[in-house]
């Protein structure tokens, strides 16, 4: 009988389907034993999860680049198809392009860690581009949109809690994970700050402003917490602290956007104003934003750098001295 080994070191990249999904639990294993965040093995299983559902739908027997690059095709048009993408009926949007890039990473990753395992000698990845991803950064909301948000938060049925929420995200730019993750123990309310855990697994410091801090004091008042409990509640909490998840946000952020009249507001799109604002404000300190932010790299750091720069040129054009002074 033919060792694990030996039967899976092979040069043709191919794979039948259940060896596939047997090798991407020990690789979402081996991703857990190396302590990925929460975050990351969650995208990790669910865009594998998805890339099985497809193999399955497809009544594909073998998986290898062709196969592959039929899955990054269905991620691009996959809402056209009757019945909607993944066959949910509800999903009929394109996905965006660094969504299908995501899937990308996270199947090329799977595909290097079977060779560095020496399951396989060759990467079915190897000939397979990546998606293209074009630098685009959405603008950020304005202060009237901003204060239309905090007067649809008022309006609310947890107008103290939502409030405080939109201000956090504004204030910090933390991600909708992050925000739902914040435990009583992470606050520091006397240097107006609280700490993190983002992607990588790495702790950040993010600070609160006065207002920031007077609205959260204000909620965190309405009841006794424990260290341990989270920061923002469920709505109708009644039976034990059960902190806001991710999709609770987003849905709240949702309905307090379509009363303040505002198209497509997300905890992201908070996130994105506070970068670009703290650009404008810092003269384009990248380095600290990029801190703030949480980012691995400098490169999202500088696509919103590049709307802030924009933003000046448009002010130096409008209040140019020697155009101001009219110097003949």
């Amino acid at each position: 009988m033919e060792t694990r080994a030996s039967a899976l070191r092979k040069a043709d990249p191919t794979f039948v389907v259940p060896e596939l999904e047997s090798l991407a639990k020990e690789w979402l294993l081996d991703c857990e034993l190396r302590q990925h965040s929460k975050q990351t093995l969650f995208s990790r299983r669910d865009y594998l999860n998805r890339f099985l559902w497809f193999l399955k739908h497809r009544d594909y027997q073998e998986v290898g680049p062709p196969e592959i690059k039929q899955f990054l095709l269905y991620l691009s048009n996959g809402h056209q198809e009757p019945g909607g993408r993944w066959g949910q009926p509800r999903n009929t949007k394109p996905m965006r392009p660094v969504t299908i890039h995501g899937y990308y990473r996270t199947l090329k990753t799977l595909f290097n860690w079977l060779v560095e395992d020496e399951a396989i000698t060759e990467t079915p990845m190897r000939r397979i581009r990546p998606p293209v991803v074009r630098d685009d950064v959405k603008q950020p909301i304005s202060e009237t949109q901003i204060n239309a948000l905090i007067l649809a938060a008022r309006a609310s049925k947890q107008p103290v809690r939502n409030e405080a929420l939109l201000l956090v995200l504004l204030d910090t730019g933390v991600r909708a994970s992050e925000l739902c993750s914040i435990t009583m123990k992470d606050l520091d309310l006397g240097n107006r700050s609280f700490r993190v855990l983002g992607k990588g697994n790495k702790h950040r410091t993010c600070f609160l402003g006065i207002t920031t801090t007077k609205a959260l004091m204000k909620y965190l008042r309405q009841q006794v917490r424990k260290p341990d409990d989270p920061v923002f509640l469920q709505e109708g909490n009644d039976h034990g602290q059960v902190g806001l998840t991710k999709s609770g946000l987003f849905q709240l952020i949702q309905r307090l956007a379509r009363v303040a009249g505002i198209p497509q507001c997300g905890p992201h799109t908070l996130r994105r104003t506070f970068a670009i604002e703290f650009l404008r404000a810092s003269n384009g300190n990248v380095f600290a934003c990029q801190n703030l932010m949480g980012h691995t790299d400098l490169q999202q750091t500088r696509l919103y750098c590049a709307i802030a720069q924009a933003d000046i040129e448009n002010q130096h054009r409008q209040f140019s001295p020697a155009d101001r002074f009219r110097i003949k």
